[in-house]
């Protein structure tokens, strides 16, 4: 991967920066990642802003680790690192992110905080080689924060949004060659339909992929948006909020391969972990969370799926403990505040101190 170290937050040479450096978006494929050498426009970063969801339990979740790194999987604009190195200041943070506007917030929002935080222009399938090459070990924590930021939706321009006019863009990593207005005009109507309905859960998806093939080329946020509340019937665009809201949340996950990848940076945080260490995710829709959900149990039951009346074989050893049987949810409060947290499911776990078997795994 060739990650090189990027420099601590708010420095060059040793010296504290006034402000953060400039640079162009890098063009081209990414090739799975390479560190942000320094940022974009400090206007692009003073913007980036936004509340961490569930905020006050995810620092909780992580107090009992032990003194070491905690990777930040989607470090976004940095709030859920800030609050946790604030609180814990046994601990750093790696954080990764493949949108550069986000790094570019995080480098200004965490620069207080030192060479206690690196931060590496990557996603997050790609934390484990990242955590090597960085060195940056024993890695105490890992938080996947998923799916799209409300900076990212509120800014037209990234044209994650059905209500704002954009150009169909929808890319995290803008190095990617890869589009919304690529799904959306080079897909052929049965693909165009396997997106809506596999990463949407939209039951209008052959509807909508036919006027959609119907209607092209779509160049724009708005078009598509009309094009899917036209295809929709009357009775259904009444309810569930905006009638293109799931179609966007697919093309999105298709354009960034959200769910393809998830599984591997769970496994690769888990292997990464140290003892007594914690994984958290936070899942705003069902295709995330049965991903996160799947992947905490194989690890909690050593990837046994026999009965569970009869014993393991003796070469089952689960890796981690559940934190939880089921998920945490926002609290009314918050969702109240936050209309955008609503949705979020946060489920845990813990690395064991050593092998078990699925006997003495925890219910």
């Amino acid at each position: 991967m060739g990650v090189a170290l990027l420099q601590s937050p708010g420095q060059r040479g040793g010296r504290p920066l006034l402000r953060p450096p400039s640079i162009e978006p890098v063009p081209g494929r990414h090739p799975g990642g390479r560190l942000l050498p320094g940022g974009l426009q400090v206007s692009d970063a003073t913007t980036f802003r936004h509340e961490p969801v569930m905020r006050d339990e995810i620092v909780e979740l992580f107090r009992p680790v032990p003194a070491g790194w905690l990777v930040d999987a989607t470090v976004g604009g940095g709030g859920h690192s800030a609050a946790l190195l604030e609180a814990h200041p046994h601990l750093r943070v790696l954080g990764l992110d493949q949108d550069e506007d986000a790094l570019a917030a995080a480098r200004e929002r965490l620069a207080p905080f030192g060479d206690r935080v690196r931060l590496a222009h990557v996603r997050f399938d790609a934390l484990g080689d990242t955590v090597r090459e960085l060195n940056t070990t024993p890695v105490s924590g890992v938080l996947f924060d998923l799916g799209v930021s409300s900076p990212q939706l509120d800014r037209a321009a990234r044209g994650f949004s059905y209500r704002h006019e954009a150009p169909l863009d929808m890319r995290m990593d803008r190095r990617q060659r890869r589009s919304a207005a690529d799904i959306v005009n080079d897909s052929d109507e049965r693909e165009l339909a396997r997106i809506l309905q596999q990463y949407g859960d939209e039951r209008f998806a052959r509807r909508i992929a036919a006027a959609i093939v119907a209607a092209r080329p779509v160049t724009t946020t708005t078009e598509l948006a009309d094009i899917v509340r036209d295809a929709i019937p009357a009775p259904a665009r009444r309810t569930g909020g905006h009638p293109a809201k799931r179609t966007f949340q697919a093309i999105r996950i298709a354009v960034n391969a959200e769910l393809d990848v998830l599984p591997t940076a769970l496994d690769a945080a888990i292997d990464a972990l140290q003892p007594e260490g914690r994984c958290a995710a936070l899942a705003y829709h069902s295709g995330e969370d049965r991903i996160v959900k799947a992947r905490f149990r194989h690890h909690a039951t050593g990837g046994w799926t026999g009965p569970s009346h009869l014993p393991p074989p003796s070469d089952v050893h689960p890796a981690v403990r559940l934190l939880k049987a089921g998920s945490w949810t926002p609290s009314r409060a918050e969702s109240t505040a936050n209309p955008r947290a609503a949705s979020a499911r946060l489920r845990a776990v813990e690395k064991l101190l050593q092998p078990t078997t699925t006997s003495e795994a925890p219910a």
